[in-house]
């Protein structure tokens, strides 16, 4: 699933709004069920950027070529989203 800017956008505005990334990431399912969603410790991706952060939370976008996962900038190239908590 290609994410568009609009789309972003409003993962980025609900995960500053949420009380915590489960809530965000529950809400996002239901938004965006085409792309995964997941919850992992900001320490898991200590060595990435983030491609937003919002109310103390990180959000990057993540591809695959089918096995490996990979951080990304490219929203077209986006087939996951990882949230973390800053």
């Amino acid at each position: 699933m290609a994410l568009t800017p609009e789309q972003f956008d409003a993962a980025r505005a609900l995960l500053a709004a949420a009380p915590d990334v489960h809530a965000a990431a529950t809400r996002l399912r239901r938004q965006l069920p085409a792309l995964r969603t997941l919850v992992l410790d900001a320490l898991d991706m200590r060595d990435e950027t983030p491609s937003a952060q919002a109310g103390g939370r990180s959000i990057y976008l993540m591809s695959t070529d089918g096995h490996c996962w990979t951080v990304t900038r490219e929203l077209a190239a986006a087939g996951a989203l990882v949230l973390t908590e800053a």
